[in-house]
């Protein structure tokens, strides 16, 4: 496969992953929890959203971090795109395995305002929030890296 081809391919990849982390999590969830009056509602379809994103992440990032290792070679270890990646990865591992399951148990149990299910329900959340925060920062330090010739 010619260098530009895979370039392209690279560049498609992260764009798709990348953007789609930033408009669903910055542009779309906030607009659903504004313009819908039932917030369990925003929260499922912003959740559908979210688990959609993860799993194109899973996919865009494994090609991508396959690429950056027969790019980097040898010097894998060192290389940031592959340090970057490999940690979008485990972001996205942890949020899907760990916390959606946790959350998803304490949502069946069901969530009353005060209790102590939705107490830990929030914590929850707020973890997953901080993990997509770290998600969404490390995909735009790979865009600026790569648009700088990284």
């Amino acid at each position: 496969m010619s260098k530009n081809i895979l370039f392209s391919i690279e560049n498609v990849l992260l764009t798709l992953w990348v953007g789609g982390l930033w408009v669903i999590g910055y542009v779309v969830a906030p607009i659903l929890f504004a313009s819908l009056d039932e917030r369990r509602l925003a929260g499922e379809l912003a959740g559908h959203m979210f688990a959609a994103i993860n799993y194109i992440g899973l996919v865009c990032g494994g090609l991508l971090l396959s690429f950056a290792l027969m790019r980097a070679g040898k010097a894998w270890v060192k290389d940031v795109r592959v340090i970057a990646l490999v940690s979008m990865l485990a972001l996205i591992l942890i949020s899907m395995f760990v916390l959606q399951p946790m959350m998803q148990e304490l949502k069946l149990g069901g969530l009353t305002p005060g209790s102590e299910r939705a107490a830990q329900f929030g914590q929850l959340h707020g973890v997953s929030s901080v993990l997509y925060l770290l998600t969404s920062l490390l995909g735009l330090f790979l865009v600026v890296y790569r648009r700088n010739g990284g």
